[in-house]
């Protein structure tokens, strides 16, 4: 039975198809310099943004509205990234952003595996593999390992607070290139799972 099924992402980004067989898959290679996904059409991908933005309108009950960064999805656990850049060496996390990927990641992993990271940046190239990040998962959210601020320690004022303030100084610094290695392990992770 052939699979007909098209690959979303595919379909939005220029892919490369990778043809290694499944022999040479266990050796380990440098990452690429390049990107695996590319965005094939610049004005496309932001017109289909713009276009969204026009659902919800004044007049409406509903407001607000944020997206998800990154999703990778492999034998039906999940990967989540969320990126937040840095200002003062603080990310700004709207709360309900933050709710919603706290029940996302309680009911994910009530029926499979997921992982959810927080990753702050500077204007960084993520191309360079040396590059550093900043990162913390959902588990340490919700031990307490990060603190829930939602008015600035430091004394900065900046009224009333719908987000939650992350300091850098709470965070795991972490390199792009381990950054990777992170992804690709939790890869490997779902490979053992049989869905």
């Amino acid at each position: 039975m052939i699979d007909k099924t098209i690959d979303l992402i595919d379909t939005f980004y220029n892919k490369e198809k990778d043809h290694q067989s499944n022999s040479t898959s266990h050796q380990i290679i440098r990452k690429s310099p390049k990107a695996k996904y590319q965005i094939f059409d610049e004005s496309e991908f932001a017109h289909g943004r713009e276009i969204l933005g026009d659902l919800i309108v004044h007049g409406m009950f509903a407001s607000g509205g944020t997206d998800i960064d990154w999703l990778i999805e492999h034998n039906g656990s999940f990967i989540i990234l969320e990126f937040k850049g840095f200002h003062n060496d603080k990310i700004n996390i709207p709360k309900g952003q933050m709710i919603a990927y706290e029940k996302l990641h309680v009911k994910l992993n009530q029926i499979t595996k997921c992982y959810l990271y927080i990753v702050g940046c500077d204007d960084i190239d993520f191309s360079n593999p040396d590059a550093m990040v900043w990162i913390f998962e959902m588990k340490q959210w919700k031990t307490g390992a990060i603190p829930k601020n939602i008015s600035d320690i430091y004394g900065e004022d900046s009224g009333k607070q719908k987000k939650f303030i992350v300091y850098r100084e709470y965070m795991e610094e972490i390199s792009i290139e381990k950054l990777r290695e992170m992804i690709d392990s939790h890869w490997k992770e779902f490979e053992k799972i049989i869905p």
